[in-house]
């Protein structure tokens, strides 16, 4: 057993993102869109604890979803 077994973080994936009025989320109904402003060939960011790590490529096998990391960022150094 690691150390490392038990520390939690947070890791987020992100898409893409958009502003959108609340007046028109309230509006939607299931199966409506809501356009990002990335193409699909845009790398998704990874995100640890609220800090960009890396990019990747979602990847989809039949109902399962991954990502493969292609880029990590460098840390800004001040």
């Amino acid at each position: 057993m690691s150390v490392l077994d038990g520390i939690m973080i947070d890791l987020s994936i992100v898409l893409g993102s958009a502003e959108v009025p609340i007046k028109q989320i309230l509006q939607m109904s299931r199966g409506a869109m809501i356009p990002l402003d990335c193409g699909q060939d845009d790398p998704s960011l990874i995100y640890v604890n609220g800090e960009l790590v890396a990019m990747g490529r979602i990847l989809v096998d039949e109902d399962q979803m991954s990502i493969e990391v292609s880029e990590i960022v460098r840390k800004q150094q001040h």
